[in-house]
């Protein structure tokens, strides 16, 4: 990654990297307001380079066909999950990338094991999947909530103590796993205050093109609090590793959320680095006899080629 933008987004995601192997205390390690010194008229900027960098790196991506990208977006209501993906994706493809958002468990779903409604939306190679909540919900809701894991039907002997710990391994091995096969796994958790919560609550209350985006069920799961602060700090204690680190983005400045969520996933890409694959001679020369066929059908007084007529190669000018 020799390219300068590549430098200053690596510069810029590292402190929201949870070092693997530390344990997390999310009120005392990471500030909500965080905002890395930067005004937003600053941010307007990077989140434009971000932008610019996924859609460059995506097509990259697509055309290499190797890899693919797990985007796994964690919070709690209100956290700004959905208008992140927004922002962050706006310059992308659409084609290369699928959004996948989990509600409560269906039927089906609760007959297999924990896992297995995530797998069935893994990206494929060359596309980006986005995870709105993910397989972390197995240690956050459910935890909070021990009745749906009452729901999910394990044998006795599985839900008894040491479970959390338990799953915290199987999903680390399970993304060692991706990404031994080609699929990058990056986590973002938007660490959002108390405070803002409350202030954004209120804001879809007031007003009416947010009321539906409003649920009484929000502010009931607004009084474990607590819990899930722990369950938070528990989960980037356990699970941040070095073939798949969280990221926690100060989320109570939505754009400084936006611009950091679009450079992790940057970051990541420029690690992957895909590259264009190279036709073969073979294939370059049927390219090339094409080019000429083509060239040749020009009308009289237009040139043989526009496309180089207007971008002629370094070192020569239009004709």
């Amino acid at each position: 990654m020799s390219d300068e933008r590549a430098e200053r987004i690596a510069e810029f995601v590292a402190p929201l990297r949870v070092e693997p192997g530390s344990k997390v205390r999310l009120g005392r390690d990471f500030d909500p307001r965080y905002r890395a010194g930067m005004k937003k008229r600053e941010g307007k900027e990077l989140l434009r380079i971000g932008v610019s960098l996924l859609a460059e790196y995506q097509q990259r991506l697509a055309a290499q066909d190797t890899y693919g990208v797990l985007l796994c977006l964690q919070a709690l209501d209100a956290g700004g999950k959905d208008g992140t993906i927004r922002h962050v994706m706006s310059g992308v493809n659409p084609q290369g990338v699928r959004v996948s958002s989990f509600k409560v468990p269906s039927a089906e779903e609760l007959d297999h094991d924990y896992l297995w409604r995530y797998a069935l939306r893994l990206p494929s190679r060359g596309e980006i999947a986005i995870f709105n909540r993910s397989h972390y919900e197995e240690v956050l809701v459910v935890r909070v909530h021990p009745e749906n894991l009452v729901r999910q039907k394990l044998p006795d002997d599985s839900r008894g103590p040491g479970i959390w710990e338990r799953r915290y391994r199987e999903i680390n091995r399970w993304e060692h796993y991706l990404t031994d096969n080609g699929f990058k796994v990056v986590k973002i958790f938007l660490n959002l205050s108390k405070e803002e919560q409350r202030t954004r609550f209120l804001r879809r209350i007031d007003r009416p093109d947010k009321n539906w985006k409003f649920s009484a069920a929000d502010v009931r799961e607004r009084g474990h609090w607590d819990e899930y602060q722990h369950a938070f700090s528990e989960m980037l204690s356990a699970t941040s590793t070095k073939w798949a680190p969280w990221y926690v983005v100060p989320a109570d400045r939505k754009w400084f959320g936006r611009i950091s969520a679009a450079a992790i996933l940057a970051h990541t890409l420029m690690e992957i680095d895909p590259q264009y694959p190279d036709v073969g001679k073979a294939a370059r020369k049927d390219l090339l006899d094409t080019k000429r066929d083509l060239e040749r059908e020009a009308p009289a007084g237009a040139p043989a080629d526009p496309y180089t007529d207007r971008h002629p190669p370094a070192g020569k000018k239009r004709g």
